[in-house]
């Protein structure tokens, strides 16, 4: 097979290339070890793996990754529903994050996307740019590969407004001409990405490979960047950054609540996704139809190692590796069955606290006499191997620090990760999430009733009895609350406390916690102890990230963030 590294040069790369072999003699003759740019674009399967290419994107954040952090569950980590079992640096620099916010600065960014974002945005500018221009394909194949790239374009933008807020538009090869470029206002930011959206939304197929984009993705990302831009316009206010291009205009809140709900009601109204009535079989179901747009895995070339990040030890005694562990913040979110919720201060739910619950509570968690892969869990400080292990008494000890193992992802059928590693899919945009979107932003505009149906219709296939959102204040309670039960460990939770300001306050001067089971005759007694070793740290200042210090230097064109 001719090497497909060529695939990811610039344009100027490959000009380069041609330059090298006319010096040495040989402009009549093509490399047969490479594409050049002539081949890219008057073949059609050539220009096919390049559009697939691109979905690497998407990988980047698979499993809750942050791409320079590098560990599963990392955006999970950030938040409170999960606690990285390590303090060391490496897959303790999460740890390390959480707990100062003066980690952060233009010199050490902590969350870095910029680089890798905008060398994808190029690589997509590039590819519009010669299909519109070198491309012989029919009109129709052009429109929809311009509009899966603007998809991927769209995807990485939204990246770095979560991240920023204001950033550099580029909407044209032509651009890259000048070396010095400004920042756009967060306002245009997001207009930008809605924009690219709609163009997908209207020329992709309603169905597509697996892997790719269709309607129904575009749609689904577009609710939820349409739903952060509405959060941004109501909440932030201008509290926390006096930089004149990030914040929102708070006049347009509800034109962007009304673009998400319009959006989710188009992913539903496509009838091609459904709420999967067995929530413990969607993430390894490769046939859900809550998948709107996923990644998939296929043994022994291409796979990925989720189970021995986060399978309980004994699951392969010596191997595993623990990184993190579900909060007692967490797990106390999961209502009982009747969707009452639950209290330690219920001596009824205290006497048996994993008895009765909801249906997503025994596929998320593995708690303290839970049945997994042949065996009780053991999670007291009796079981040396598996049983609970004060944060911080060992640097890494690849064991639970809380109580609990996550069990939500893992495949229960998987006894050979360590060798053979997994295969269970990444679902980037999932159905429920768009219900979740919907009933929010029908919540913001004040249509109560029609966020209760969304709500309901979720909660249903759940297992779960109706749910009633008679006002703002008390909707809001209700969809954070599903928001992250539902959405557990698949990278949501950090974000959405930024986007609803809220991250300065339940993410600062506290303490994550977990329940330390102790033998007690023939049961346990369970202590709530501290999962952190000091107060976690997250100032309004954090909501919009500096841009790298050496990216400023270069493009005098371009201004850091005001506060950093």
């Amino acid at each position: 097979m001719r090497n497909l590294k060529v695939l990811k040069y610039s344009a100027m790369a490959m000009f380069s290339s041609a330059f090298i072999s006319m010096n040495s003699c040989s402009i009549d003759v093509i490399p047969q070890d490479r594409y050049v740019e002539e081949n890219i674009w008057a073949d059609p399967s050539t220009i096919e793996l390049y559009i697939n290419g691109m979905y690497a994107e998407v990988k980047k954040f698979q499993f809750g990754l942050f791409p320079n952090l590098g560990y599963d569950n990392a955006m999970d980590a950030l938040a409170d529903g999960m606690k990285f079992t390590s303090n060391t640096p490496g897959n303790g620099t999460v740890n390390i994050l959480i707990s100062n916010a003066n980690q952060f600065s233009p010199a050490s960014v902590g969350l870095n996307y910029w680089g890798s974002g905008y060398d994808r945005i190029r690589r997509v500018n590039e590819f519009i740019g010669g299909l519109k221009t070198k491309s012989q394909l029919s009109d129709e194949d052009k429109v929809r590969y311009e509009a899966e790239a603007r998809f991927i374009r769209a995807y990485a933008y939204f990246w770095l407004a979560k991240l920023h807020g204001s950033v550099i538009i580029f909407n044209d090869i032509e651009q890259y001409a000048t070396k010095d470029n400004p920042r756009s206002s967060e306002e245009a930011v997001y207009d930008f990405i809605i924009e690219d959206l709609d163009f997908a939304a209207a020329n992709l197929p309603n169905t597509n490979k697996s892997g790719r984009a269709g309607k129904g993705a575009a749609y689904a990302l577009q609710s939820r960047a349409a739903l952060f831009a509405g959060s941004i316009a109501k909440n932030d206010k201008k509290q926390f950054n006096s930089d004149p291009l990030t914040g929102i205009n708070q006049a347009k809140a509800n034109a962007y609540f009304t673009k998400s709900a319009q959006a989710a009601q188009a992913t539903i109204d496509l009838g091609l996704y459904e709420l999967d009535a067995n929530f413990q079989s969607i993430f390894t179901n490769k046939n859900t139809k809550e998948a709107i747009l996923r990644v998939d895995f296929v043994a022994p070339t291409v796979t990925h190692q989720y189970d021995l990040g986060y399978a309980p030890p004994k699951d392969a005694l010596g191997n595993t590796l623990v990184y993190g562990v579900p909060t007692a913040e967490l797990v106390d979110e999961f209502e009982m069955k009747d969707g009452s919720k639950f209290s330690w201060d219920n001596p009824a739910h205290a006497a048996a606290p994993y008895e009765n619950r909801e249906p997503r509570f025994y596929a998320s968690i593995l708690y303290n006499g839970a049945t997994w892969k042949g065996r009780t869990i053991n999670t007291s400080i009796a079981d040396v191997n598996e049983g609970f292990i004060p944060f911080g008494q060992q640097g890494d000890p690849k064991r639970t620090v809380t109580g609990y193992y996550a069990r939500k992802m893992l495949d229960p059928n998987n006894t050979t990760f360590v060798v053979n590693k997994s295969t269970q899919s990444w679902i980037e945009l999932r159905f429920a999430e768009v219900y979740l979107n919907l009933a929010e932003a029908k919540a913001q505009l004040g249509e109560f009733a029609a966020a209760s149906t969304a709500l309901t219709a979720l909660r249903e296939k759940r297992g779960l009895p109706a749910a009633s959102l008679p006002n703002l204040a008390k909707a809001m309670e209700v969809i954070e609350h599903e928001r992250t039960v539902e959405l557990a460990f698949e990278g949501h939770r950090f974000w959405d406390l930024r986007r609803w300001r809220k991250a300065h306050i339940e993410l600062n001067g506290k303490k994550m916690t977990g329940h330390k089971p102790t033998p007690d005759g023939a049961g346990f007694t369970y202590e709530v102890v501290p999962a952190d070793a000091s107060d976690r740290s997250f100032t309004g200042k954090l909501y919009y990230l500096p841009i790298p210090e050496g990216e400023v230097q270069v493009n005098l064109g371009l201004t850091q963030i005001q506060g950093w």
